[in-house]
């Protein structure tokens, strides 16, 4: 089974996505979504590089606005995650997932987002994911650059053909795609 046959599926499914750009306000928007869901884990996605000032400032900001209750998972490991974890879930941000796997070839590429999108689909529980909306201005000059482009684009058309409710955050404003657009015949 493979991506495009998905659509079928998304009214079943307990997905919702929150796309935007940065500082949009889309991880702000997925917690509020989130705030009531009881036992709920946030998988930050990402490593922590104590180094990095600005990146652990950011960190910081994150950790602030979360309710205290909420379990906190970080890791880079995203499929064992979602393999041990049957709870409610946030996942901030799946462009951690792409980082995680730049390197591999279109083909284990392929079966990597296949396997994270059928893991997704076997949850019961709620589960909402973010994503960063990147590709809409410069283009990278450097080949890893448009690779992660094109790859989180890949994976986010993806999720958005399961998820039972899309969102895009921009300039502090959430409009709820689904209502207002069509999806795209492939």
């Amino acid at each position: 089974m493979n991506v495009n046959d998905f659509s079928i599926i998304k009214n079943l499914s307990n997905i919702i996505f929150i796309t935007g750009g940065t500082k949009s306000g889309k991880s702000e928007f997925a917690e509020h979504l989130a705030r009531g869901t009881k036992e709920l884990s946030y998988i930050a996605l990402s490593e922590n590089n104590i180094d990095d000032k600005e990146w652990q400032e950011k960190i910081n900001l994150h950790k602030k606005r979360r309710p205290k209750y909420w379990k906190l998972i970080e890791t880079t490991d995203l499929i064992n995650t979602l393999n041990e974890e049957d709870g409610p879930l946030l996942i901030d941000s799946i462009g951690g997932f792409v980082i995680e796997n730049i390197d591999k070839v279109q083909k284990e590429w392929s079966t990597k987002m296949n396997s994270l999108i059928s893991l997704l689909l076997k949850r019961k529980s709620i589960t909402f994911i973010v994503g960063e909306q990147v590709g809409w201005s410069l283009v990278s000059e450097y080949k890893i650059g448009n690779l992660y482009i094109e790859r989180i684009g890949e994976l986010q058309k993806a999720i958005t053909k399961i998820s039972k409710d899309n969102w895009l955050a921009i300039n502090g404003r959430a409009i709820k795609i689904d209502e207002i657009s069509l999806e795209i015949p492939t």
